[in-house]
């Protein structure tokens, strides 16, 4: 068995906006994973999120940069960004894994993205190049997560690792709403993001 040098948690999402559990998500991982850096990378267009209003690349690569400047384990990559069409986690994978053969990647997820993980492109593709480390949140959540990860592990051969993580009830969708309701965000988004935020006039109607 080959034995990787390191290991990359990889943090995919549309980040529209960035926000703390995004944060909070990546460094629980970190710690619980033993992880050597954290790979923070901003979807392009991606085919689930066809009817959102989602920022440019280039406002969201922003605001990420910022969110994570302070923090020497975590790094942004736009490579999703520069790809034409949709964006696939899987060809978002194969692409790593051939560009950096020594390291093991640990894709890190919600539990909503492990129990939809089905219904992605090529999930096969997907778990043949990475472990899954997915947060969950309560005793309820625990148990479908458990039923979902062991079916996932006979079909897939997956590595699958679940995260203790404090429950976070803070979303983009929100924080985009609080933004157009002229409500605060803070303490919902780090500081250089909220003032970047408000500086563009991101969100706000």
């Amino acid at each position: 068995m080959t034995i990787k040098s390191k290991k990359i948690g990889i943090m995919g999402g549309t980040f529209n906006p960035v926000h703390m559990g995004h944060l909070l998500l990546a460094e629980c991982a970190r710690e619980q994973a033993k992880l050597d850096q954290i790979l923070f990378i901003p979807s392009g267009y991606s085919y689930m999120k066809e009817d959102q209003n989602v920022l440019s690349g280039a406002e969201r690569l922003k605001l990420v940069s910022l969110s994570i400047a302070d923090n020497p384990y975590f790094s942004l990559s736009d490579m999703e960004l520069t790809r034409d069409g949709y964006t696939y986690t899987y060809e978002t994978l194969e692409l790593l894994c051939k560009d950096n053969p020594d390291a093991a990647y640990f894709f890190i997820t919600g539990a909503d993205s492990l129990l939809s993980l089905d219904r992605w492109k090529f999930p096969e593709r997907i778990l043949s190049n990475c472990s899954l480390v997915t947060a969950v949140r309560g005793d309820t959540e625990l148990q479908e997560v458990k039923v979902a990860a062991e079916r996932l592990e006979k079909k897939y051969g997956a590595h699958i690792l679940l995260l203790d993580m404090p429950r976070t009830d803070i979303s983009s969708t929100d924080i985009r709403a609080r933004l157009a309701s002229g409500r605060s965000i803070r303490y919902m988004v780090p500081e250089p993001v909220a003032q970047y935020i408000y500086e563009k006039q991101l969100f706000i109607r």
